[in-house]
Order: C-alpha cells, then structure tokens, then sequence
C-alpha cells in the first residue's frame, strides 16, 4: 500500500499583498499528479488545512475542488484539524464525507479514532489537542502538559502491534535531550525545550509512521518514520531555503520505506540583497516571478523604492535596509524600548527588523520556548 503525506496547507494565506490561491490551487494539481504516478492509495493530510478558523470562499472552494478529485480517483483521505483550523468547520458533513471515502478527525472526543485502511494497515487520526481538552475526559489522569495528554490518549487507545499502525497528529514534537528540535532545516542545533508544548518523540513508539503537521519545514523527528512532511509551499521568509517535497510511505505488512518527491512551485521565493542599481542590473535579474524579499543596501532611503523594484520583480513582498543607519539602530540601548512591552511584541519587532516580515506562529512558539529554557519569565499575549 502507498501512502503520500502533506501537512500545513493553509489554503487561503496570503504572502504581504499577494493571494496565494492560484500557487495554492498549482501545488495541489502536483500533488495530484504525483498520486497518479506513484499509483498513490490513500493520502494523510496532518492539519492546518485552512489558514484561518474562518476561511474564505475561495479557500473552500479549493478544498472542496482537491478532496473531490481524491474521492474521484479512488484515493482514500485521512484528515485531521491543526491549530490554524475551526473544528466544527472542517468536521461539517463528516458522514457524507466517509461514504466518499474521506474521513475527518477535527474534533477530540476523547479516544483516537482508528480506520483500516486495508488488511494490513491501520491509521489513527489525531486531531490537534490541548491538554485542558484531553483533560476533559480523563479526569483522574494527571494531566499538566501536551506530552502529558498525548501520552494518556495513547495509552488508553488499544494498538494491535501486529499490523502496521499509522498516525496522524498535529503537535510539536521535538526529541530528547541530545536530539536536534525541530526548526528551519533539518539538524538545526541540539537543545532540550523544557516546556509544556513540546512532546517527545517517543510517545509514538508503538506506530510505524508517524505523519506529522505543524512544522513547515520537512524533517524526520528522533527517527526518520516520525516526520514533518512540512508546508507545500513557502509561506515565510525563514523557508526561503527549504527544498519542499511530500513523502510517500510505502507499506509491505510491516515494513516501511519513505521516498521524498520534490515539489516545485509555481512561483519560488528567495531573498535578494545589494544596491538597487545593482539588483536591477539586466546581467544580474533572474527568476522575475518569484515571490522576492529585497534587502536594500544603500546608505541612504529610496523614495518609492517598492514600486521600482516591483517593475522588474513584480511579486516583490517585501523590502528593508541594511546599512550604516540600520546597524546603528541595532546598537540603541533597549531598555526604554522594552518597557510595558509583552516579550511576543518585542520578538514581532525585532524580526520585521531583521526579515522584514511578520513572524509566523511557529516561528513565535520556539522564541518563547527558547526563553523560557534560558530562564526568562515569558509572558505572551
């Protein structure tokens, strides 16, 4: 059996000013072709299927457009909501959705809802919990953290280890003391988050694949069975590096094998610096398409700088400076800056500083993370 794994959608985001629906709608004719060529069975899709808990028509439509050509196609649909999603939303119409062969967890009722989607092959849906809701229904457990929930609905979810167990969660999952956490690329550092968000890897012991979502960026997590297939596209300027692709497991009993297939976008995102003069230089302009964050590094403020670029680079997002100005600003005593200021605020500053653009959710949980490891009281809004 064949399995292809996405995560991370977010249908409907936009990047600055630009609507992303039509790369959106691209990335997932991809998707769909790579089904058909890899004679793909069934597809999970790990969370944040929309970008917000109140998505558009547009984003509705397109959801609605790829989950019928799976249904089409004979491919079986395993759906789980993340944080980005609205529960009741996304679980509208669930039983007519299980007779098309799409069946939906965005709501925890209090066990892991299990499908077989052959005779050798189980898979377990997930949706995005927090601990006060698993809490809810396991009252005498001890539940303080998110690994302190997940741990408890799995040990009270019945696993025949026999078979091949798949699961699909939406959480951050980062490893041991000595692994790398989970962040832009893979092996990003080594660093134990000692806080109630993150869960260990380990909790996932019993199941052969672990189909995660959450992190936009594709990584495996302690082994390489427990993997973030990552956003399809890139949604932030701290991905302009990644390489995205979507794996697909391929189940024979109770062996397992992950091939990844590159996706390749509509339109690229990259970051482009120097002089003006020099980034609109005929020899140097390449890939005008793409999405394109520009770092200026003229000393001195271009008037209507964004509408020059924007004639070469049409899809430009975003444009800041890095000179003699910018660097001074950077030495400025902070002090007066961060007074009465929550520590989110001061973190959404500084990397619109830095990258010109807003930090991502993600992005934000790992600073107040990091923090508090280092002993910082955080408090966020």
């Amino acid at each position: 059996m064949k399995l292809l794994h996405v995560g991370d959608l977010h249908l409907g985001r936009s990047l600055g000013d630009f609507d992303l629906i039509a790369d959106q709608e691209y990335i997932l004719d991809q998707i769909l072709g790579i089904i058909d060529k890899y004679s793909v069975d069934a597809i999970l899709i790990a969370g944040d299927v929309w970008d917000r808990a109140v998505p558009s028509e547009a984003a509705t439509r397109l959801l609605d457009s790829f989950l019928t050509s799976l249904s089409n196609k004979g491919v079986k649909t395993y759906m789980i909501s993340g944080n980005h999603d609205s529960d009741d939303r996304l679980n509208y119409a669930n039983a007519f959705f299980e007779s098309r062969q799409v069946y939906i967890a965005s709501v925890f009722d209090g066990s892991l809802k299990k499908y077989e989607a052959d005779d050798d092959v189980c898979v377990w849906l997930l949706p995005f919990v927090k601990a006060s809701q698993v809490r809810h229904f396991y009252e005498d457990a001890k539940i303080e953290t998110y690994e302190d929930a997940v741990r408890t609905v799995l040990e009270h979810t019945e696993i025949d280890k026999d078979k091949c167990n798949i699961l699909v969660a939406h959480q951050f999952v980062a490893g041991k003391e000595t692994d790398p956490v989970p962040g832009g690329s893979e092996g990003a550092g080594t660093l134990n988050v000692g806080t109630v968000e993150k869960i260990g890897y380990d909790c996932f012991d019993d199941f052969d694949y672990v189909a995660l979502g959450h992190i936009h960026s594709p990584q495996s997590v302690g082994r390489k069975e427990v993997r973030y297939s990552g956003s399809p596209l890139k949604y932030s300027l701290s991905e302009v590096n990644n390489s995205k692709s979507v794996p697909i497991i391929t189940v024979d009993k109770k062996d397992v094998s992950i091939e990844l297939v590159p996706l390749k976008p509509m339109r690229d995102m990259r970051h482009i610096c120097g002089k003006l003069e020099e980034l609109l230089d005929k020899g140097n302009i390449k890939s005008p398409e793409d999405f394109i964050y520009a770092t200026l590094t003229d000393e001195d403020v271009i008037n209507d700088a964004m509408g020059i670029i924007q004639q070469t680079y049409p899809y430009t997002v975003k444009i800041d400076y890095d000179n003699s100005h910018t660097r001074e600003i950077e030495q400025v005593d902070i002090a007066g800056i961060a007074q009465n200021r929550s520590f989110t605020d001061l973190i959404g500053d500084f990397y619109r500083q830095v990258y010109g653009c807003e930090i991502s959710d993600e992005e934000l949980t790992y600073m107040v993370m990091v923090a508090r490891e280092a002993g910082v009281e955080v408090e966020t809004d």
